[in-house]
């Protein structure tokens, strides 16, 4: 399948094509994302008719709309059976896609749903950036009322840990940067805190957005949340958050999942603010989506303001993320687990 193999080795999938007919290809895989072979008008039909059946390495099994038409989740069966979930959400002046860089998760976070069923596999570079395409193919032919018709922000949010599949993620983020053309600058990669990734992270060339999934602000309850805390506890996680923005000069994120009567106090916001401030960094609160599997809940409205409220008072910059999708399994990994319990 053509987004299986470097872009620099497409001419091996038609040997018998002239050069030129490799470079369409590759407009119409990475500039121009086409949803079908139907639409790459310029290629000869035997080689639309070859790519017909394998133009994608996935086939969507699941596709839900909500908010209107602004918010679209598929959930994508790769060749060999492995779950892929990706979220468009569609603004009046920005696209982003939520890309997954793993089918399931190792990393066991209480709260989260991908890692309810466990890790499966590792994504290769070529079904991280089908994502990517996929989703840049649909906003071109499809469209999104009120949306681009073009994506201008891609976030490794999705299934999975970004940074345990660092070589991969790295050759997908050289394709969708190099290739592509999408500015380093609108690509966001999410982390729980895979210390040596960040730093190889900040020694590669692209100035990409750096998002430090925290979810805990002190030792003891974040080992109890993000068990890998135990081998990355939070001073090195710090550390190396602090020396990506030395060498990047970009803004971090730290994300924070508002669970209710777990992480939403004032003692935690507090030690929050004193972190965010040392890294100089945004806080973006992400109110908790329930999962079929787990008894943890969304903080209420008089939590999260009280939270917020001291941020601010210590000078933090925080935001409360709009929650999308509300009516269909939006969060990472919830729709995986709702169709192995429902069975569809």
């Amino acid at each position: 399948m053509p987004y299986l193999a470097a872009p620099e080795q497409l001419g091996e999938l038609f040997p018998e094509e002239p050069p030129f007919r490799t470079d369409q290809l590759r407009r119409w895989l990475y500039t121009t994302p086409a949803l079908t072979s139907r639409e790459m008008t310029n290629l000869p039909s035997h080689m639309r008719d070859e790519l017909e059946t394998r133009l994608w390495p996935f086939t969507v099994e699941v596709e839900q709309s909500a908010d209107k038409g602004s918010t679209r989740k598929w959930l994508f069966r790769a060749n060999a059976g492995a779950a892929i979930e990706t979220v468009l959400m569609g603004y009046p002046k920005r696209a982003t896609v939520c890309i997954s860089s793993q089918a399931g998760c190792a990393l066991g976070c209480t709260f989260c749903a991908t890692g309810q069923f466990g890790f499966e596999r590792h994504l290769e570079p070529g079904e991280i950036v089908a994502q990517v395409a996929y989703a840049q193919a649909f906003l071109r032919t499809v469209g999104m009322t009120g949306a681009p018709d073009h994506l201008t922000n891609i976030v490794f949010m999705g299934m999975g840990e970004p940074l345990a599949n660092f070589d991969r993620v790295r050759e997908s983020l050289r394709r969708i940067i190099e290739v592509m053309g999408i500015s380093a600058r609108s690509v966001t990669v999410s982390t729980v805190g895979i210390v040596p990734g960040m730093r190889r992270l900040a020694e590669e060339p692209w100035p990409v957005n750096l998002a430090v999934s925290l979810h805990a602000a002190d030792d003891e309850l974040r080992t109890n949340l993000v068990p890998i805390n135990k081998r990355y506890p939070l001073a090195e996680v710090e550390a190396a958050a602090a020396n990506y923005f030395e060498k990047k000069r970009r803004r971090l994120s730290i994300e924070w999942t508002m669970i209710d009567g777990v992480n939403d106090s004032q003692e935690q916001a507090a030690k929050l603010a004193d972190i965010a401030r040392r890294l100089r960094a945004h806080v973006n609160l992400i109110p908790l989506n329930a999962t079929p599997l787990s008894l943890d809940q969304p903080s209420s409205k008089d939590r999260i303001k009280p939270f917020m409220g001291l941020l601010r008072m210590r000078g933090v910059t925080v935001t409360l993320r709009d929650t999308r999708g509300k009516d269909i399994d939006a969060a990472c990994g919830q729709l995986r687990v709702r169709a192995a319990i429902t069975g569809g």
